[in-house]
């Protein structure tokens, strides 16, 4: 299912209001409009689906974190 502009004003709001960061934006769609990236300060972070079933819809967000990125072990 393809996000419309609305929604995906409404999702950004959320994440912005959810993480205390104005930086998070709704980035470019997927061909398909059915993902799109989410950008924190304009640096790619993660990509959203969308799905609807059974009349409902929801949000996922999938964010890999390298190993490489990771703080050292205490």
């Amino acid at each position: 299912m393809k996000f419309t502009s609305d929604e995906a004003k409404r999702v950004q709001k959320y994440l912005q209001m959810k993480f205390a960061n104005q930086k998070i934006t709704v980035g470019a769609f997927s061909k398909s409009g059915d993902s799109a990236e989410i950008l924190l300060d304009g640096e790619f972070m993660g990509t959203l689906y969308k799905d609807t079933e059974d009349g409902e819809t929801s949000y996922d967000f999938n964010m890999a974190i390298l190993d490489i990125d990771l703080p050292p072990a205490a």
